[in-house]
């Protein structure tokens, strides 16, 4: 009877043991499986910061093969594709994004951005019309005023631009993008000033410099700006301000400035030797 009473015991010992084992199995595998995600949703983000743009494009890709319904893993591809400058891929990658459960206007912002960038213009409005007016974000107005100033709608991108800046505490970039809009109007003064903002908010973008000098030389004003400049940079834009000069008919003004820019160059400057050369030529 002791015997019995022993074996029912042991055996219910053992299923308890069973129990606790398999228990302790699945508390692991989940343990497991929230460390996964973690570790994933890292490598995620540095694929999309730190990583070579084709590199992480491929990473994304050969994720998706296993998760194709993964929003999050497609919007990384079309990021990453964005990044690596293959337009085409990325547009279709977005319109891939905007089918999946948890798409947002974000999203659809960002298929208009890649529309762009490709020279669609006509479907990036598209898109941007499928936005409704309430996401008011300083990337969907940035994209409206280019799509306006591609329609030569100059009161709306005006409008749009003006918005943009007041939603970014970074808005060199876009006021340069506004600068050039003017300049290619004809408003030289009004395109010379921010062109001045922009470099106001950010020293380093050459860009606004090189425009701005161009704004000034088709004001037939020949003098650089009191910016900070580099070495290699005032020759640069004396380079460009020399061009302009010549656009003006000012050859000789011109010439006196590509002599400038080469003298001033620490290196050899062969682009302005080059302007040079074909104007003595002529």
């Amino acid at each position: 009877m002791r015997q019995a009473i022993l074996v029912s015991a042991c055996l219910a010992g053992g299923f308890l043991l069973s129990a606790c084992a398999n228990d302790d199995a699945a508390t692991v595998e989940r343990a497991f499986q929230d460390v996964n995600v973690v570790d994933e949703t890292d490598l995620n983000d540095v694929m999309l910061t730190a990583a070579d743009p084709n590199e992480a494009a491929s990473y994304f890709s050969r994720s998706l093969q296993g998760n194709p319904d993964r929003i999050d893993l497609q919007r990384g591809l079309a990021r990453s594709l964005v990044r690596a400058k293959r337009n085409v891929e990325a547009v279709a990658s977005w319109k891939k994004v905007i089918t999946l459960d948890g798409a947002t206007n974000d999203d659809r912002v960002d298929l208009a951005d890649a529309l762009i960038r490709t020279g669609n213009w006509d479907a990036a409005e598209a898109a941007l019309d499928e936005v409704p007016p309430t996401h008011e974000t300083f990337k969907r107005y940035r994209l409206e005023a280019m799509v306006a100033d591609a329609n030569k709608e100059w009161k709306k991108a005006d409008s749009f631009y003006e918005i943009a800046v007041s939603l970014t505490t970074r808005p060199a970039g876009v006021m340069n993008n506004w600068g050039y809009s003017k300049l290619t109007r004809g408003d030289y003064a009004e395109a010379e000033r921010l062109f001045g903002e922009a470099i106001r908010q950010d020293q380093a973008l050459f860009t606004a410099k090189n425009n701005l000098v161009l704004a000034r030389g088709a004001q037939r004003n020949y003098s650089l700006p009191v910016i900070q400049m580099g070495q290699t940079e005032r020759a640069q834009l004396l380079h460009t301000m020399a061009l302009a000069a010549v656009k003006q008919g000012d050859v000789a003004t011109g010439e006196g400035l590509l002599r400038e820019a080469i003298s001033t160059h620490p290196q050899h400057f062969e682009e302005a030797v080059r302007s040079l050369r074909a104007l003595e030529g002529a």
